[in-house]
């Protein structure tokens, strides 16, 4: 609470621009919910919202290097207090959580008891995002960390099979309209891949033939979702912050299925 009002008086401090329009950086995973929640700050102040989405990390090298962002919600804690500790953004704030799945092709014999023996398996292309570009990639390679207790030898395994497709500066793109896992699926490139669980239940939505597969309690990595204004954004940028963190936003964020830890219990 004490970080929301730090917010809330940067606002009222703010000297910046005029408010025409507010520039969004977010991580890809946030794309479908903060559209909508962009859509929602618009009829409500008849302010619009410019976003770039895509991996958080790429998109803080980009603010840390000079990018005219003014808002950063990251899929981490990391990356945006990495931009307050280098004075380039204001305070950090938790406004969402999220956790891994496995997105899989139903011919895949794959349960959430079966997954790490799977995962395993030399025969089994197992995908993941690129690890430091893109925190799915760090919460993937987490869930290896966990593997090691239960079977030595497993991290090591599964680091040295995971197929980095998607989430840094040279991933090959879907086609428009394509959601990224589900068309590596399709593709053939991977057989499972380790994904939000917010994306990988899109995904399956927009490709029936997919199954979300829950990661065992055991090897459950969950995600931090982290939001920061950056240094010398509008007043609009703030209040856009706060719209995030209001109950309109938190609700709409939990709609697609994150956790919204501002909401009231």
């Amino acid at each position: 609470m004490r970080i929301i009002l730090a917010f809330a008086l940067c606002m009222t401090a703010s000297m910046a621009r005029a408010d025409d329009s507010v520039l969004l950086y977010a991580a890809g995973s946030l794309r479908s919910a903060l559209t909508d929640v962009a859509r929602a700050f618009k009829a409500a102040t008849g302010t619009a919202v410019q976003a770039k989405f895509g991996p958080s990390g790429l998109l803080k090298d980009e603010i840390a290097g000079g990018a005219k962002a003014e808002v950063f919600a990251s899929a981490n804690m990391e990356h945006p207090q990495a931009l307050a500790a280098g004075k380039r953004s204001g305070p950090v704030v938790l406004f969402a959580r999220n956790e891994l799945c496995a997105l899989a092709g139903l011919e895949l014999a794959v349960t959430s008891e079966s997954l790490l023996d799977v995962m395993l398996d030399p025969n089994v292309k197992l995908g993941t995002s690129t690890p430091r570009a893109d925190p799915s990639g760090d919460y993937a390679f987490a869930l290896f960390r966990k593997a090691e207790a239960l079977k030595p030898g497993a991290q090591a395994a599964l680091e040295r099979k995971a197929l980095q497709l998607t989430g840094g500066a040279s991933s090959a793109t879907p086609p428009p309209g394509r959601l990224v896992y589900s068309w590596h699926l399709e593709e053939g490139r991977a057989d499972m891949f380790l994904a939000y669980c917010t994306a990988a239940r899109e995904a399956q939505k927009q490709s029936p033939a997919l199954k979300v597969v829950a990661v065992p309690r055991a090897l459950a990595v969950g995600a931090d979702y982290g939001l920061t204004v950056i240094e010398g954004a509008s007043p609009a940028a703030y209040r856009f912050a706060m719209f995030v963190l209001s109950v309109e936003g938190q609700g709409i964020l939990s709609g697609y299925g994150f956790g919204a830890p501002n909401l009231p219990q």
